[in-house]
Protein backbone atom coordinates (compact mmCIF):
# COMPACT_ATOMS: atom_id res chain seq x y z
CA UNK A 1 0.00 0.00 0.00
CA UNK A 2 1.32 3.50 -1.15
CA UNK A 3 1.42 6.06 2.08
CA UNK A 4 0.00 9.09 0.89
CA UNK A 5 0.63 11.36 3.93
CA UNK A 6 2.76 14.55 2.77
CA UNK A 7 2.27 13.50 -0.86
CA UNK A 8 1.17 16.73 -2.97
CA UNK A 9 -2.33 15.69 -4.75
CA UNK A 10 -4.05 18.30 -6.84
CA UNK A 11 -7.51 18.41 -8.07
CA UNK A 12 -9.46 20.44 -10.21
CA UNK A 13 -13.10 21.14 -9.87
CA UNK A 14 -12.77 20.84 -6.02
CA UNK A 15 -15.42 23.08 -4.91
CA UNK A 16 -18.25 20.59 -4.98
CA UNK A 17 -19.12 17.31 -5.49
CA UNK A 18 -16.62 14.41 -6.16
CA UNK A 19 -13.70 16.91 -6.50
CA UNK A 20 -14.72 18.24 -2.50
CA UNK A 21 -15.03 14.56 -1.44
CA UNK A 22 -11.72 13.84 -2.90
CA UNK A 23 -9.77 16.78 -1.31
CA UNK A 24 -11.70 15.79 2.18
CA UNK A 25 -10.59 11.71 1.65
CA UNK A 26 -6.88 12.81 0.55
CA UNK A 27 -6.47 15.21 3.81
CA UNK A 28 -7.49 12.38 5.44
CA UNK A 29 -5.09 10.32 4.50
CA UNK A 30 -2.61 13.02 5.68
CA UNK A 31 -1.66 14.34 1.85
CA UNK A 32 -0.77 17.95 1.47
CA UNK A 33 -3.67 19.56 -1.06
CA UNK A 34 -3.74 21.79 -4.38
CA UNK A 35 -7.44 22.80 -4.98
CA UNK A 36 -8.01 24.44 -7.93
CA UNK A 37 -11.77 26.08 -9.36
CA UNK A 38 -13.30 29.37 -10.13
CA UNK A 39 -14.96 29.39 -7.21
CA UNK A 40 -12.45 30.10 -4.86
CA UNK A 41 -14.53 31.64 -1.65
CA UNK A 42 -15.97 27.97 -1.59
CA UNK A 43 -12.80 27.02 -2.05
CA UNK A 44 -11.00 29.21 0.57
CA UNK A 45 -13.93 28.03 3.20
CA UNK A 46 -13.21 24.27 1.98
CA UNK A 47 -9.09 25.14 2.71
CA UNK A 48 -10.10 26.13 6.20
CA UNK A 49 -11.83 22.84 6.90
CA UNK A 50 -9.24 20.76 6.26
CA UNK A 51 -6.41 19.75 8.73
CA UNK A 52 -3.95 19.66 6.09
CA UNK A 53 -1.45 22.12 4.37
CA UNK A 54 -3.77 23.31 1.89
CA UNK A 55 -3.25 25.85 -1.20
CA UNK A 56 -6.19 27.02 -2.96
CA UNK A 57 -5.85 28.49 -6.98
CA UNK A 58 -8.88 30.54 -8.60
CA UNK A 59 -8.75 28.78 -11.89
CA UNK A 60 -11.07 28.15 -14.69
CA UNK A 61 -9.36 24.80 -16.66
CA UNK A 62 -10.58 26.58 -20.17
CA UNK A 63 -7.98 28.97 -20.03
CA UNK A 64 -4.64 26.93 -21.29
CA UNK A 65 -2.47 30.33 -20.43
CA UNK A 66 -4.27 30.39 -16.90
CA UNK A 67 -2.98 26.86 -15.96
CA UNK A 68 0.20 27.37 -17.69
CA UNK A 69 1.28 30.27 -15.49
CA UNK A 70 -0.15 28.98 -12.34
CA UNK A 71 1.78 25.49 -12.78
CA UNK A 72 5.27 27.41 -13.77
CA UNK A 73 4.45 29.36 -10.93
CA UNK A 74 3.90 27.68 -7.95
CA UNK A 75 6.15 28.04 -4.80
CA UNK A 76 9.13 25.52 -4.17
CA UNK A 77 7.50 23.87 -1.70
CA UNK A 78 4.31 22.90 -3.99
CA UNK A 79 6.32 22.03 -7.18
CA UNK A 80 6.60 18.36 -6.79
CA UNK A 81 2.75 17.54 -7.72
CA UNK A 82 2.58 13.82 -6.70
CA UNK A 83 -1.15 12.89 -7.93
CA UNK A 84 -3.25 14.77 -10.05
CA UNK A 85 -7.09 14.26 -10.15
CA UNK A 86 -8.56 15.38 -13.21
CA UNK A 87 -12.25 16.18 -11.47
CA UNK A 88 -13.14 19.24 -13.25
CA UNK A 89 -16.05 18.50 -15.58
CA UNK A 90 -19.79 19.01 -16.47
CA UNK A 91 -22.89 17.87 -18.46
CA UNK A 92 -25.02 21.09 -20.48
CA UNK A 93 -28.26 20.13 -21.48
CA UNK A 94 -30.22 16.69 -22.50
CA UNK A 95 -31.22 16.92 -26.47
CA UNK A 96 -31.27 15.68 -30.06
CA UNK A 97 -28.38 16.50 -31.56
CA UNK A 98 -30.45 18.67 -33.98
CA UNK A 99 -32.08 20.50 -31.25
CA UNK A 100 -29.15 20.94 -28.89
CA UNK A 101 -27.62 24.19 -28.23
CA UNK A 102 -23.89 24.97 -29.73
CA UNK A 103 -23.11 27.26 -26.60
CA UNK A 104 -23.75 24.01 -24.08
CA UNK A 105 -21.48 21.40 -26.56
CA UNK A 106 -18.84 24.35 -26.17
CA UNK A 107 -18.76 24.55 -22.68
CA UNK A 108 -18.37 20.61 -22.29
CA UNK A 109 -15.88 20.11 -24.56
CA UNK A 110 -13.60 23.21 -23.80
CA UNK A 111 -14.09 21.49 -19.73
CA UNK A 112 -13.95 18.01 -20.31
CA UNK A 113 -11.65 17.28 -22.72
CA UNK A 114 -9.43 20.82 -23.80
CA UNK A 115 -9.24 21.31 -19.96
CA UNK A 116 -8.23 18.16 -18.80
CA UNK A 117 -5.87 17.79 -21.89
CA UNK A 118 -4.46 21.40 -20.30
CA UNK A 119 -3.72 20.50 -17.28
CA UNK A 120 -2.18 16.96 -17.82
CA UNK A 121 -0.01 18.97 -20.54
CA UNK A 122 1.30 21.31 -17.86
CA UNK A 123 1.66 18.76 -14.67
CA UNK A 124 2.97 15.77 -16.46
CA UNK A 125 6.59 16.56 -17.42
CA UNK A 126 7.02 17.24 -13.92
CA UNK A 127 6.55 13.90 -12.92
CA UNK A 128 8.00 12.23 -15.88
CA UNK A 129 11.22 13.88 -14.87
CA UNK A 130 10.80 12.91 -11.13
CA UNK A 131 10.53 9.21 -12.12
CA UNK A 132 7.03 9.56 -10.06
CA UNK A 133 3.37 10.15 -10.10
CA UNK A 134 -0.20 9.39 -10.55
CA UNK A 135 -2.91 10.90 -12.87
CA UNK A 136 -6.05 9.85 -12.34
CA UNK A 137 -8.68 11.05 -14.51
CA UNK A 138 -12.86 11.37 -13.34
CA UNK A 139 -14.24 9.77 -16.38
CA UNK A 140 -18.23 8.01 -16.45
CA UNK A 141 -20.35 5.67 -17.63
CA UNK A 142 -21.07 7.63 -20.40
CA UNK A 143 -17.08 6.89 -21.62
CA UNK A 144 -19.04 3.36 -22.08
CA UNK A 145 -22.09 3.73 -23.85
CA UNK A 146 -23.73 6.49 -25.41
CA UNK A 147 -27.42 7.16 -24.27
CA UNK A 148 -30.64 9.06 -25.70
CA UNK A 149 -29.92 12.62 -26.13
CA UNK A 150 -26.73 12.44 -24.71
CA UNK A 151 -24.62 12.92 -27.99
CA UNK A 152 -21.83 15.21 -27.02
CA UNK A 153 -21.40 14.73 -23.29
CA UNK A 154 -21.14 11.17 -23.83
CA UNK A 155 -18.72 12.08 -26.81
CA UNK A 156 -16.84 14.09 -24.64
CA UNK A 157 -16.54 11.39 -21.67
CA UNK A 158 -15.67 8.26 -24.37
CA UNK A 159 -12.79 11.47 -25.30
CA UNK A 160 -11.64 11.28 -21.46
CA UNK A 161 -11.52 7.28 -22.02
CA UNK A 162 -9.11 7.41 -25.01
CA UNK A 163 -7.25 10.17 -23.54
CA UNK A 164 -6.31 8.08 -20.23
CA UNK A 165 -5.64 5.18 -22.27
CA UNK A 166 -3.53 7.08 -24.85
CA UNK A 167 -1.70 8.71 -21.90
CA UNK A 168 -1.29 5.12 -20.34
CA UNK A 169 0.18 4.14 -23.41
CA UNK A 170 2.34 7.31 -23.89
CA UNK A 171 4.30 6.88 -20.21
CA UNK A 172 4.62 3.10 -20.15
CA UNK A 173 8.34 3.45 -19.86
CA UNK A 174 8.17 5.52 -17.46
CA UNK A 175 6.94 5.11 -13.29
CA UNK A 176 3.87 7.24 -13.79
CA UNK A 177 0.67 5.85 -13.63
CA UNK A 178 -2.52 6.36 -14.96
CA UNK A 179 -6.39 5.53 -13.44
CA UNK A 180 -9.39 6.36 -14.76
CA UNK A 181 -12.48 6.65 -12.42
CA UNK A 182 -16.01 6.14 -14.07
CA UNK A 183 -18.75 6.61 -11.58
CA UNK A 184 -22.67 6.18 -12.50
CA UNK A 185 -25.03 8.01 -11.01
CA UNK A 186 -23.82 10.49 -8.17
CA UNK A 187 -25.89 12.40 -6.86
CA UNK A 188 -24.04 15.80 -6.62
CA UNK A 189 -24.98 19.01 -8.20
CA UNK A 190 -24.37 17.60 -12.02
CA UNK A 191 -27.95 17.23 -12.70
CA UNK A 192 -28.12 20.80 -11.46
CA UNK A 193 -25.92 22.52 -14.23
CA UNK A 194 -27.02 20.08 -16.76
CA UNK A 195 -30.87 21.31 -16.20
CA UNK A 196 -29.64 25.05 -15.77
CA UNK A 197 -30.90 25.72 -12.12
CA UNK A 198 -33.79 23.74 -13.23
CA UNK A 199 -33.75 21.84 -9.18
CA UNK A 200 -36.88 20.13 -9.63
CA UNK A 201 -35.97 18.20 -12.84
CA UNK A 202 -32.74 17.53 -11.24
CA UNK A 203 -33.97 16.12 -8.45
CA UNK A 204 -36.30 13.83 -10.29
CA UNK A 205 -32.81 12.14 -11.41
CA UNK A 206 -31.89 10.90 -8.32
CA UNK A 207 -35.32 10.10 -7.04
CA UNK A 208 -36.70 6.16 -6.82
CA UNK A 209 -33.28 4.35 -5.79
CA UNK A 210 -30.00 4.91 -3.82
CA UNK A 211 -27.51 6.71 -5.79
CA UNK A 212 -24.05 7.06 -5.29
CA UNK A 213 -22.48 9.69 -3.27
CA UNK A 214 -19.57 11.99 -3.97
CA UNK A 215 -17.78 10.24 -0.93
CA UNK A 216 -18.04 6.49 -2.51
CA UNK A 217 -16.09 7.84 -5.90
CA UNK A 218 -13.78 9.65 -3.56
CA UNK A 219 -12.78 6.47 -1.63
CA UNK A 220 -12.33 4.54 -5.00
CA UNK A 221 -10.23 7.22 -6.57
CA UNK A 222 -7.66 7.41 -2.73
CA UNK A 223 -7.51 3.84 -2.86
CA UNK A 224 -6.60 3.91 -6.63
CA UNK A 225 -3.69 5.98 -5.29
CA UNK A 226 -2.37 4.16 -2.41
CA UNK A 227 -1.86 0.91 -4.46
CA UNK A 228 1.95 -0.77 -4.31
CA UNK A 229 4.02 1.14 -7.08
CA UNK A 230 3.81 -1.70 -9.05
CA UNK A 231 0.09 -1.92 -9.44
CA UNK A 232 -1.78 0.46 -11.91
CA UNK A 233 -5.76 0.70 -11.80
CA UNK A 234 -6.12 1.45 -15.56
CA UNK A 235 -9.89 1.67 -15.02
CA UNK A 236 -12.83 1.00 -12.70
CA UNK A 237 -16.52 1.94 -13.55
CA UNK A 238 -18.73 2.23 -10.29
CA UNK A 239 -22.50 2.19 -10.27
CA UNK A 240 -25.08 2.05 -7.57
CA UNK A 241 -26.50 -1.30 -7.08
CA UNK A 242 -29.92 -0.15 -8.59
CA UNK A 243 -28.14 0.45 -11.89
CA UNK A 244 -26.81 -1.73 -14.38
CA UNK A 245 -26.09 0.49 -17.45
CA UNK A 246 -26.46 4.27 -18.25
CA UNK A 247 -30.46 3.99 -18.75
CA UNK A 248 -30.89 1.02 -16.89
CA UNK A 249 -31.71 1.54 -13.82
CA UNK A 250 -34.63 0.08 -11.03
CA UNK A 251 -36.39 2.24 -9.61
CA UNK A 252 -38.49 1.36 -6.52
Amino acid sequence: MENLRNKIVLITGATAGIGEACAREFASAGSKLILAARRIDRLKALADQLKTPTLTIELDIRNRKAIETAISTLSKKWQEIDILVNNAGLGRGLDKLHEGNPSDWDEMIDTNIKGLLYISRAVTPGMVARGRGHIINIGSIAGHEVYPAGNVYCSTKHAVKAISKGLMIDLVNTPVRVSSIDPGLVETEFSDIRFHGDKERAKLTYQGYKPLEAKDIAEAVVWSASRPKHVQIAEMIVLPTAQAAAMVLHKE
